[in-house]
């Protein structure tokens, strides 16, 4: 498999061909996904050739959305299965980076190591110090979509995400637990405080 000529091409399409409204699902998200992948899968003692199926899924979760914004997962993995053969990618690699792709939809629902490994790469950004930078990327990407959500409202559906929420795997426990847990107490003192 190819992975530098696959990952090429999917950086080509993204970079050329997302919207401009994407200010939190853009080319740096998939950036960010991919560098918590190999550091979590680092951590995880992950194998080299599943290290390559997690960075490839990294970098086609989110390519569905040059096409569509709602179940932009589902595209995703019709652009992994239909392009990835051309990179040497055999049909098991291609199932196990869909499946990968498919556990990133909301709610997650991760099993095997890899899954769980890409769905905390994803959500990564809820339990760092850019937290509130990075949400609100995403509260203006859904103002631009057309789900327009008050700063309040905004704040309700944050603090119940973060408090639902559970990273699948240890080493994204150990980073980011605890500064997720404090921007969830920031959160919940800003609605405190609206009261």
């Amino acid at each position: 498999m190819d992975f530098l000529r696959a990952r090429d091409f999917i950086l080509s399409k993204l970079k050329t061909e997302l919207k401009p409204a994407l200010f939190y699902h853009n080319i740096q998200h998939t950036f960010d996904v991919r560098d918590a992948v190999v550091r979590i899968a680092k951590m995880e003692k992950v194998n080299s050739h599943d290290l390559v199926l997690l960075e490839t899924a990294a970098y086609f979760h989110d390519a569905g959305l040059i096409y569509q914004y709602k179940d932009h997962e589902d595209v995703s993995i019709e652009m992994a299965g239909k392009h990835l053969p051309k990179f040497g990618y055999s049909p098991q690699e291609i199932r196990i980076i869909n499946r990968m792709i498919d556990r990133t939809r909301l709610p997650q629902g991760a099993k095997s190591l890899p899954e769980k490994i890409l769905c905390d790469a994803d959500l990564d950004y809820l339990g760092r110090d850019d937290y509130f930078m990075i949400a609100h990327m995403l509260k203006y990407e859904w103002k631009m979509m057309g789900y327009e959500t008050k700063l309040r409202d905004w704040y309700k559906l944050q603090r119940k995400f973060l408090s639902e929420h559970q990273y699948f795997t240890g080493s994204a426990r150990k980073l980011r637990q605890e500064t997720k847990e404090q921007n969830l107490a920031q959160i919940s003192e800003l609605l405190e405080n609206c009261d």
